[in-house]
């Protein structure tokens, strides 16, 4: 604007008259007013100018503004950049600590289940060791069970405590054709079928020269058992047996010495032994209960012992004479006969084995009653 009125002033001064031209001094009206316009455009020059200038300097304080704010902002993200590092590196770091802790446990885990595993897998081979030497154990056990069986069946059948065979028991026959072995032999009570002093001595009486006559009773009790064999002496049958023959078999003098006599016949337990001539009595109780070589420990009576016995194993030795040996040796043929019965090892009709019950208790009687074979 400025410089638009400094043109127009020059172009009017340039068209006045020459030198002597006659100019009066009040300016026209037209060029009164064109100095005036000069200045007012001098003026507005001057104004937009300053507007301007005032508009850079705002500009300028403005942007500053802005720059200051802006890097106030930045500063601050730049802060909270900051402390979300700060916090991602501690994260990073604590993840990093908790994976090497599971690594670690992991490690050990890993470590203490193989040797719980190689633990498991050598107890699995001791135990497979262990059980396949039992079963050997129970096989070779089985087939000496098997042959003991096969054994007693066949003395069974060919041998009965009224006709004994004595090519399959040689202890059976008497002292002076027996031959000794070295040391002594020991004979459990169900180891053979020991005939008593009738059968021993004198030659057996066929059964079918015998009068004999069934009794009803008893026969009926015999029966009732034979159907569910047992060794519970609360039935019929066996209670009977108790009360009339093993009890009186078995009651001696000495009283407490009797009653465990009686309980190891029951429980398969006693032993019986000759004793021999040159053998050192043994002996772990009192001379007075145990009797000795001159003197039988169940009657007390001064007897010659050829024998002694044995409860179960306690190691404690009773001389016994030849009249309570034949006593315990009857109460042992009856109790050796029906645990065969109960095994299934006797097979033979009902009557029959009846008759052979009855004889065993014939047996008894007669050991009660003193008759005794001499070889005893």
């Amino acid at each position: 604007m400025s410089l638009f009125s400094q043109t127009h002033f020059e172009e009017d001064s340039q068209e006045q008259p020459a030198v002597g031209y006659w100019k009066p001094l009040m300016p026209s009206k037209g060029s009164k007013e064109e100095p005036e316009a000069g200045c007012q455009d001098a003026g507005s020059g001057d104004d937009s100018q300053s507007t301007e200038q005032r508009n850079v300097s705002r500009l300028r304080s403005s942007s500053v503004e802005i720059r200051e704010k802006g890097s106030e902002f930045l500063k601050e993200e730049l802060h909270k950049a900051q402390k979300e590092l700060k916090l991602k590196d501690k994260e990073c770091e604590r993840l990093s600590k908790v994976r090497e802790q599971l690594e670690q446990e992991l490690e050990e885990l890993t470590a203490s289940l193989f040797e719980e595993a190689h633990k498991m897998v050598r107890e699995a081979n001791t135990k497979q060791a262990a059980s396949e030497k039992q079963l050997k154990e129970a096989w070779g056990k089985i087939d000496m069970l098997q042959a003991e069986v096969t054994a007693l069946k066949t003395l069974v059948i060919t041998s009965t405590p009224s006709s004994p065979n004595w090519e399959l028991h040689p202890q059976l026959q008497s002292p002076s054709k027996a031959v000794f072995r070295k040391g002594h032999g020991r004979n459990k009570s169900t180891s053979s079928a020991v005939v008593t002093a009738v059968s021993q001595n004198a030659t057996p009486t066929p059964v079918s020269r015998e009068c004999k006559e069934v009794d009803s009773i008893l026969f009926a009790e015999f029966q009732s058992w034979k159907e569910s064999p047992t060794l519970d002496k609360s039935c019929s049958f066996l209670d009977r047996i108790y009360r009339e023959d093993v009890g009186p078999c078995l009651d001696f003098t000495k009283q407490e010495l009797s009653e465990l006599v009686r309980v190891a016949v029951e429980q398969n337990t006693l032993t019986i032994e000759p004793v021999a001539s040159q053998m050192l009595p043994v002996v772990k109780v009192s001379a007075e209960d145990s009797g000795g070589p001159k003197k039988c420990a169940l009657s007390g009576l001064p007897r010659t012992c050829k024998h002694r016995i044995m409860l179960g194993d306690s190691g404690n030795y009773y001389y016994i004479s030849p009249s309570c040996r034949a006593r315990i040796t009857a109460v042992c043929n009856f109790f050796t006969y029906i645990r065969y019965i109960q095994q299934g090892l006797v097979r033979q009709d009902v009557e029959l084995m009846y008759w052979e019950v009855m004889r065993l208790r014939r047996e008894m009687s007669l050991a009660k009653l003193g008759f005794y074979p001499s070889e005893m």
